[in-house]
This record gives structure tokens, C-alpha cells and sequence, in this order.
């Protein structure tokens, strides 16, 4: 299994916001943002650091799936 981000990148292109801004509004680094694109796993923390700026739940930007 590996994580999959497909959710996040739509909820902040539906509300039409960059990943940039993203950055900015989760308090989080352009880095931890280049590993989700690459599906890589980041730290819980920076996870709900996300969820708070979207005022989402987790399951709601991230879930696993099969390979």
C-alpha cells in the first residue's frame, strides 16, 4: 500500500488555491509539499497542520491504497 494525496489536490483545486498558498496557510515547507506530490509520507503533524488551515479531516486528504 502507499499513501495517496489525490484528495488534497483536488479539495485545494476546487477552492482554487496553489500549494503555494497551501505553504503559507498550514505553516508547513515547500519540502514537505514536494514529497506529498511524489506520494511520499510526511509527518502526522504536518497531516494535521493541513487539515487545520482546510478545516478538513484527514481521511478527507490522504488514504492508502493498493499499488
Amino acid at each position: 500500500m502507499v499513501i495517496s494525496y489525490n484528495k488534497l489536490w483536488a479539495i485545494i483545486d476546487k477552492r482554487k488555491i496553489t500549494k503555494k498558498e497551501l505553504v503559507k496557510r498550514a505553516r508547513i515547507s515547500e519540502t514537505t509539499i514536494r514529497n506529498m506530490s511524489r506520494g511520499e509520507i510526511v509527518s502526522l503533524t504536518m497531516l494535521a497542520r493541513i487539515c487545520d488551515a482546510l478545516h478538513v479531516n484527514l481521511g478527507d486528504i490522504a488514504e492508502f491504497v493498493d499499488v
